[in-house]
């Protein structure tokens, strides 16, 4: 396996739709406004977050369980920024909707600008034939109330190319998550 480079992903972008919307440079500024930077980088292309996000939330004293996700443990915010409180999480997706090539397996960091302010990101990586919105988990690690910015620059993707094929991959599998829209939750 063989991390990819910028021309590859541009390529892929192009012949492929592997990423849509596609930007295939890296944006700093828009509209002259400093952004957290989005678009292809060096080995990676960042993504940005869309304006869906769901807060958790312990209103009803629920239980966090992954066979039977209960839909009211979140707040349903549409917005340009999410305020995540202390010590808590939320979930949003990408603007970018994925499709994985067979033989690429893809991995998401988060950006160090987050990273260095408490913020973890977290998203399973992206598997072979996997298509869809990337659904985004931001851990508030700090005491403090955090800010995600929308339409800006959150994560990395990494794409890893076999040389090979895989045997069975995500589609061939059925996976539970294929050609997920929006934000998604827990599915048992």
């Amino acid at each position: 396996m063989a991390i990819k480079s910028d021309k590859w992903i541009c390529k892929m972008a192009a012949e492929h739709k592997m990423i849509e919307p596609f930007v295939g440079s890296q944006v700093r500024y828009v509209d002259g406004q400093k952004v957290v930077s989005y678009g292809t980088s060096s080995y990676g292309y960042d993504v940005r977050c869309a304006e869906e996000f769901k807060i958790f939330t312990n209103v009803h004293s629920g239980i966090v369980d992954p066979k039977n996700f209960d839909k009211s443990s979140f707040i349903d915010i549409k917005a340009n920024i999410c305020i995540i409180p202390p010590n808590s999480f939320a979930l949003a997706r990408t603007v970018e909707y994925f499709r994985i090539p067979r033989n690429v397996l893809t991995i998401c960091l988060g950006k160090s600008t987050y990273a260095r302010c408490g913020i973890i990101v977290n998203v399973t990586p992206l598997e072979p034939e996997w298509e869809g919105h990337v659904t985004l988990e931001f851990s508030n690690t700090t005491p403090l109330p955090a800010k995600i910015y929308a339409n800006e620059g959150v994560a990395q993707m990494l794409f890893l190319e076999s040389d090979e094929v895989c045997e069975t991959s995500y589609l061939d599998r059925g996976g539970k998550y294929q050609g997920q829209q929006g934000v998604t939750l827990p599915i048992a």
